[in-house]
Order: structure tokens, then C-alpha cells, then sequence
């Protein structure tokens, strides 16, 4: 959201926009909170690597809405706000963002051994190695902006974290440093995931030509295409500078509606197609959360008033 935007909106379209985020972001938690219930709903889900990814997935999508939505309101609540609290929030917000396509890579990778390496699918993607993989990819995610902490603590005094401030990414980190430092993490992230998903599609895609069944290697390489459409939502919000720069000369007197535009198409919308592609596409899953959610909408129905 553009700095600007609390100072020109009135109170009126501030009130409007602040209702939109918040009630699309409980609703797709809501959304996402069932998929998680009906996880947990289940043994069976937990013992399996791929349900562990995908349901891992899916939290991390909830923190980041949660994250992403109380920034949103916050720089409208208030003009200036804690310091320690904002750099919490923008940390974990980084932390969360740079997870998703790390998790879709381990997502392919794991498709790719279930078909390319069926024999060994079983002692390779335990449960136990893929938690072990989420806790790495936690790290791995929580480096570059745990490094930008560690920065500031040295070069500035501790007294910063008690201060207020403007809860702005460029304003918490303002030096040139940082904006290269992050531009590079997330190319070095985006490309070695879309190197991982091109391999493992291409093997999927050949292993398909030669087997006899087709239906289940067919079936991974739909799935894994269709982590490179969920990667490429997730790189839309790298595009929201861009737009900004194109389109608000054109109508500058629209610039705070543009860029509210763009903040939802952007980074809330994609999060809404993420338990939509994977959730209600897996027929298993599916079934589960109908026959979960049906048996408590009948309990409750039965109990008496």
C-alpha cells in the first residue's frame, strides 16, 4: 500500500477498503480452516508426505493473510505504530512469503519420487523426513529477513525497537542494501523452484510416455503444472510495483484505488485459488471434508434446543 494512502483517502473509502480485506481474509481462513480440520480429521492424512506438504501449505497461506491483513489495517488504524511490532509482523510476513514456493518445490519433488521412484517413495517420503523438510524450509525462510534484523540491531541503538514508527517496509529498512539483498534472495529462490519444477514435470512427462498405466503419472504432472500456476500467482505480487508505475500516470487522481486494486489481485485473491486447486481437486480429500462436515451439520441439527 502506497504511503500516501492514509493521508488522501477519506474516511469513508478508508472504512470500505479496510471491510473488503478484512472479510475476504476470514473468509478464505475459514476456507483454510476447514481444509485443516478435515486433515487432522483423519489418521490416515498424517502418514502420508503429500497431505502433510499440501496441509502445510495451507497454514502458512493463513499466516500470511492474517500477517498481510493486520499491516493493512494497522497503517489505517494508526498513522505510526510500536516498532518491535512492526518488525515482528514484516519478518514473519518475509518468512511466510519466501516458504510457499519452497513448499511447492518439495510438493514436486515429492510427486516426481512417487512416480519416477516408486520403489523407493516409501523409505524416502516418510513423515518424519517431510517435517524435517519444513522445519528447513522455516530456516531457509527466515534467513534473509533474520539477517536484516540482526543488521539493524548492530547499526542501530535498541532504543529504535521501543520508538514508533511508520509501518512500511522501505521505512523500517530504508537503505539501498536491503532492497538488492531481497530482489536477490527471492530471484535465487523463484529460479531454483522453477528449475525444480520444469525437471520434475519433464520426468514425470517422459516416465508417462513409457508406462503402461498412465493414469496416475498423468495425474502428477497435472498436479506439478499446476505448482507452476501457483508459482505464478505467487509472483504476481511481484508485479505490483510495475503496475503502479504504468497505470497511475494515467489516472492519478485514482492512485489510492489503483494500488488497493492491485493489493488485492495481487497478494489476497491468489491465496483463494491455492485451497481451491489442490483441495477440492483431490477427490480423497474431498470426500473426507463432505463426510466430516455433514456428520457435525447433522449432530447439530439432531441436539435438542
Amino acid at each position: 500500500m502506497n504511503s500516501t494512502t492514509w493521508i488522501v483517502d477519506s474516511y469513508e473509502e478508508a472504512l470500505v477498503k479496510n471491510i473488503v480485506i478484512v472479510s475476504l481474509g476470514l473468509i478464505i481462513n475459514f476456507i483454510n480452516g476447514m481444509l485443516v480440520v478435515t486433515f487432522f480429521s483423519n489418521p490416515m492424512f498424517s502418514r502420508d508426505s503429500r497431505y502433510i506438504l499440501y496441509i502445510h501449505l495451507v497454514i502458512n497461506d493463513m499466516f500470511m493473510i492474517f500477517i498481510s491483513m493486520s499491516l493493512y489495517v494497522l497503517t489505517y488504524a494508526s498513522h505510526v505504530a510500536n516498532a518491535s511490532l512492526c518488525y515482528t509482523l514484516v519478518f514473519l510476513g518475509s518468512a511466510t512469503f519466501m516458504i510457499t514456493p519452497l513448499n511447492l518445490a518439495g510438493m514436486a519433488i515429492e510427486r516426481f519420487i512417487a512416480i519416477c521412484k516408486p520403489l523407493h517413495h516409501s523409505q524416502i517420503c516418510t513423515p518424519r523426513r517431510t517435517h524435517i523438510f519444513i522445519c528447513l524450509i522455516w530456516v531457509i525462510g527466515a534467513i534473509p529477513s533474520l539477517a536484516d534484523i540482526i543488521i539493524l540491531l548492530l547499526v542501530e541503538p535498541i532504543s529504535l525497537f521501543r520508538s514508533t514508527v511508520l509501518c512500511y517496509t522501505y521505512i523500517l529498512f530504508p537503505s539501498k542494501h536491503h532492497k538488492d539483498r531481497i530482489t536477490a534472495s527471492q530471484v535465487i529462490c523463484m529460479s531454483f523452484v522453477w528449475i525444480i519444477l520444469i525437471y520434475t514435470y519433464c520426468r514425470v512427462l517422459f516416465t508417462a510416455r513409457k508406462a503402461v498405466s498412465k493414469g496416475s503419472a498423468n495425474k502428477a504432472r497435472s498436479t506439478i503444472l499446476l505448482h507452476g500456476v501457483q508459482l505464478l500467482l505467487c509472483m504476481l505480487s511481484y508485479i505490483t510495483p510495475v503496475m503502479d508505475i504504468f497505470v497511475i500516470p494515467f489516472f492519478p487522481a485514482h492512485r489510492t484505488k489503483i494500488t488497493f486494486f492491485n493489493y488485492l489481485m495481487t497478494n489476497i485473491m491468489p491465496r483463494l485459488l491455492s485451497p481451491l486447486i489442490y483441495g477440492v481437486r483431490d477427490q480423497k480429500f474431498l470426500k473426507q471434508m463432505n463426510e466430516y462436515f455433514t456428520c457435525k451439520v447433522i449432530i447439530l441439527k439432531i441436539m435438542p434446543s
